[in-house]
Order: structure tokens, then C-alpha cells, then sequence
């Protein structure tokens, strides 16, 4: 009572304001007494403080570095595109951004060295002047356009490579990843466009995951003008960019999956630091994490599934800010009735989706065909009751191959992983 009395006589602690707004979901109210593991989601939502300035002549410089594959296989319409695309991109540009431009082959070589108010039309006439050649060896291209991006390199920038290929790159994707992580720890992004079928979708995932960038399926050269376009003016919108979570769990927790629901739809790695990706000025920052908890995390009345603060930069301040970010659920012996909050419901139900095309691929991989098979034509019919036709006859085709050629076509394989990819997106719009 003396302390308590103590404490009131104390002024009021300002609260602290961040220009972040966080908030948490949990898919139930309580953490049961079990004896056995059990599943708890948390759901973390970023968005921009209200009333922040979110005026798009305010949004920091951009410090990009375009890196294009220019191997044989990029010839015609791709390469026509891509080279009508940048030439685009390079007009937009505002006199305080930085735009590089790389191609590559099994060679690198910088086509428009990163800088600001450079002269137009020479820059448009070497990008006209592109030729396609050689094979495709993406760290050297990797290589080059992390060390364009360094020229100009200012954490108060949004400083980014966008990497386009439409072939596998082999022998040095350890070293394109170890790049990754260096570029990760300067909170220079790293985001993909594979174009066509021959790409390896796993590796452009995990590389542009290292750095919280996206990679993005075009299925026809004539997607490549909107989908580079769409990359472009998100990374314009960016409020905050480089989050990154840095948490720990205590024993008897685990981070099991972590899910970026939107912006741009990905799969997070599990470990500290997390890199989230940025914010963008109208829109939200998403995430939907999966925690194993075991029996031993139970025994007291509390459960702390995580601890932790994300790290953001923004143009506005002159340094980082950190907002804490701290998981607890009540434990019981009486299993709660509650249901889950809608936004959890939605993004499970679209998660599920994807989630069952990883587990087949993991299956084939296994040399299950069979069972990989069976699990594809559940997908199809859940695929079905939502309403995604299309989709689900692509993913019958797929599964009637499977039984008869022990594999997946290039095309099908990739529209069924970012098929069901997408979905996380509409369904968090709808």
C-alpha cells in the first residue's frame, strides 16, 4: 500500500508516440494446460501513425540498381520490354533519385552507372543499344548492381536492387545468398522477377526473403512492363523501410513459419533478424507468425511467445526508431470457446491454400507422387469453394501429370505457387 501510494504521487510518463502504428492478434484468448504441443498464431500489423505526412513528394530518394539478364534466351519480345520498361522508369525518376542500370550474361556490365540528373537521352540510347548473349550467371550481375547501389549508398534512402532473369543461375548461388546477407546488414533490399518457366522460383524466394524483398512470377513477356512498373512506384510509396524484427523465444517456444501477408505476399525466414520488408505510405505491413508450444511452456500463468522490438528507418528521422513488440497469452486449464479474431480466419484460410502446394512439392520431391497427387486434387476442389476455377483446373491438370510423369510442368508448377500466393493478397483487399 506505501508503494502503491508512492507510485501515484509520481508524475505521469508520457507515453511514447512512434510514427508506426502496431498492433497484435492472437488466434485464441488463452494458451491451454496441455499435455501435448499446440499451435497459437499471432498476427502483426504495421501501418503508418495517422495524421503522418504521407504525401508522396515528402517520400525518401530512391538509390535503385536495375539488374537485367541479357542471356541468349532473353531474346525478343523480352528483351523489348524490359529495355522499353527501364527507358520508362528513367523518365520518372525525381532529380534526388539514383537509378543504375546492369546487365548480365555470364559477364556483368554496368549499363547506366548510378546517378543523379544524368543526362536523358544518352542513358536512354545505351539502354536501346542492350544485346542479348552468353549464358546466365546471376551473382555476377548480383555483383555489379550491389556495387552500383553502393555509390550512392545513405540509410535515409530506399536502396534497392531489382534483379530480372528468366534462367537458373548454377555454381554460385551460395554466393549470391552470402551477398544477400551483406547487403541485408546495410538494409539495401533485394526483390526478383523470373520470367517464363526455367527459373528457380526457390532460390529467387529464399534470396530475396534474406533481405525482405519479393519475388514475383511473369508468366508472358507482355506482363513484364506492369509487373516492373508496379515494383517501381511501390518502392516510390515506401513510409518506413528495412523493418526488421530482432526477437527471441523463450524454452519451449518456437518460431515454427512466419508469412508476410501484404505488401507483396512472401515467406519470412524464422530466425532473428527477420527482415520484414517496407511500409508503404497507404498501406498496411502484415505478417502472420506460427508458434509450436510445448508442454514445458506451460506450467506458469503466463506464456511469453516472444520478445523483441522492430527496427525501422524513415526519411523524417535522423535515426532508426525501435518499436518493442512483446507476445503473452494467459495460461489455462479450461480450454477456451472463443473464436478466432476474422482477420486470423481470412488470412488461415488463404494460408491453407498455400501451404498445401509447399507440402506436395515437398511430397514429389520425397517421391511420394501418389500422396503428392491426392493432396494436389484437395487443393483444386478448397480451391473450388473459393471460387478460384481457373486456378483449380490448372492444379487438376498438374495433378493428372503428376500420376503419369512422376512431375510437375515448369508452367504449372509456377502458376500454382504464386497462384495461391496472390490469394493472400485479394483476400486481405476483399
Amino acid at each position: 500500500e506505501t508503494r502503491a501510494r508512492y507510485d501515484a504521487s509520481l508524475p505521469a510518463v508520457p507515453a511514447t508516440r512512434y510514427p508506426v502504428k502496431q498492433r497484435l492478434l492472437y488466434s485464441r484468448r488463452q494458451v491451454n494446460r496441455l499435455e501435448e504441443p499446440q499451435l497459437i498464431y499471432l498476427w502483426v500489423d504495421y501501418s503508418p501513425e495517422e495524421g503522418k505526412d504521407k504525401d508522396k513528394t515528402n517520400a525518401p530518394p530512391l538509390n535503385l540498381c536495375l539488374a537485367l539478364d541479357r542471356s541468349t534466351s532473353m531474346k525478343g519480345m523480352s528483351m523489348d520490354m524490359v529495355k522499353a520498361t527501364a527507358i520508362q522508369i528513367l523518365r520518372r525518376l525525381r532529380p534526388q533519385d539514383s537509378l543504375g542500370i546492369v546487365a548480365f550474361s555470364d559477364r556483368a556490365e554496368v549499363i547506366v552507372p548510378a546517378a543523379r540528373n544524368a543526362e536523358l537521352p544518352r542513358l536512354e540510347a545505351r539502354v536501346q543499344m542492350l544485346q542479348t548473349f552468353g549464358g546466365t550467371e546471376i551473382y555476377q550481375g548480383l555483383e555489379a548492381a550491389f556495387n552500383e547501389v553502393l555509390r550512392n549508398y545513405d540509410r535515409s534512402c530506399v536502396n534497392h536492387i531489382v534483379l530480372l532473369t528468366d534462367g537458373r543461375t548454377y555454381g554460385d548461388e551460395q554466393a549470391c545468398f552470402e551477398l544477400a546477407a551483406r547487403a541485408a546488414e546495410k538494409g539495401i533490399g533485394i526483390s526478383g522477377l523470373g520470367i517464363g518457366t526455367e527459373w528457380n522460383d526457390e532460390f529467387l524466394d529464399r534470396l530475396a526473403a534474406q533481405t525482405g524483398g519479393s519475388s514475383v512470377y511473369v508468366s508472358q513477356p507482355g506482363e513484364i512492363e506492369r509487373l516492373l512498373l508496379e515494383k517501381f512506384e511501390n518502392l516510390w510509396q515506401v513510409y518506413a523501410e528495412d523493418i526488421t524484427l530482432h526477437f527471441q523465444t523463450p524454452q519451449g517456444i518456437s518460431l515454427h513459419y512466419a508469412f508476410r501477408l501484404q505488401p507483396e505476399p512472401g515467406l519470412l525466414t524464422v530466425e532473428s533478424p527477420m527482415r520484414l520488408g517496407p511500409l508503404l505510405r497507404d498501406g498496411h505491413l502484415t505478417l502472420l507468425l506460427e508458434f509450436l508450444v510445448e508442454p514445458e511452456a506451460t506450467r506458469e500463468e503466463t506464456v511469453a511467445l516472444l520478445d523483441g522490438e522492430a527496427e525501422a528507418t524513415m526519411y523524417a528521422y535522423p535515426v532508426p526508431f525501435r518499436l518493442p513488440l512483446r507476445a503473452r497469452r494467459p495460461v489455462s486449464a479450461t480450454p477456451g470457446m472463443d473464436p478466432p479474431p476474422q482477420e486470423i480466419v481470412h488470412a488461415l484460410s488463404r494460408l491453407t491454400l498455400y501451404r498445401m502446394q509447399e507440402q506436395a512439392r515437398l511430397e514429389i520431391t520425397a517421391g511420394q507422387h501418389q500422396r503428392a497427387s491426392k493432396r494436389l486434387q484437395l487443393l483444386a476442389s478448397n480451391l473450388v469453394a473459393a471460387g478460384e476455377t481457373k486456378l483449380a483446373q490448372t492444379v487438376l491438370l498438374e495433378a493428372e501429370r503428376l500420376k503419369h510423369s512422376k512431375r510437375l510442368s515448369g508452367e504449372g508448377e509456377k502458376k500454382i505457387k504464386y497462384g495461391t500466393r496472390a490469394l493472400l493478397q485479394s483476400g486481405l483487399e476483399s
